[in-house]
């Protein structure tokens, strides 16, 4: 005999508002990875504007993703640390990588690009918004 189910959890407002930041996190992340793939693209004036982009994108996009699950990123995605640490550090190191497997150029210049670049977009909303909380918070105490 099989014991019954628990029942699930009911939605609260802290859980919506996580849910509601891990969705908007991973959409920044995915837009500034494509922004970056884009300029970068648009840099060395190569053509296939869709598919070229979405070509040099998708190693770095997941890594993102590996990173969001190895660190369990949706529990506090707008946090700098580790949340934004990890996701920049494992979007260039997976991408690299996935970049390198697939015949695709990895070169010195590249990489430190990649990390520069990445890490103020990936980092900079986070930063962002970590001040905006800080704001907030002052307002609330006096």
């Amino acid at each position: 005999m099989t014991s019954p189910t628990p029942p699930l959890p009911r939605p609260t407002a802290r859980n919506s508002s996580i849910n509601r930041a891990a969705v908007v996190a991973a959409v920044a992340d995915v837009a500034l990875i494509l922004l970056f793939a884009a300029i970068g693209r648009d840099a060395h004036q190569r053509g296939g504007i869709l598919t070229g982009v979405l070509g040099t994108a998708w190693p770095f996009l997941a890594g993102a993703a590996a990173s969001w699950l190895a660190l369990r990123v949706w529990r506090a995605p707008l946090a700098v640390w580790p949340a934004g640490v990890g996701v920049w550090l494992g979007t260039v190191a997976v991408g690299m990588l996935l970049r390198a497997l697939t015949g695709q150029t990895v070169v010195l210049p590249f990489v430190i690009v990649a990390l520069l670049a990445l890490g103020v977009f990936l980092l900079g909303y986070r930063l962002l918004a970590a001040g905006v909380r800080r704001l907030r918070a002052r307002r609330r105490q006096g």
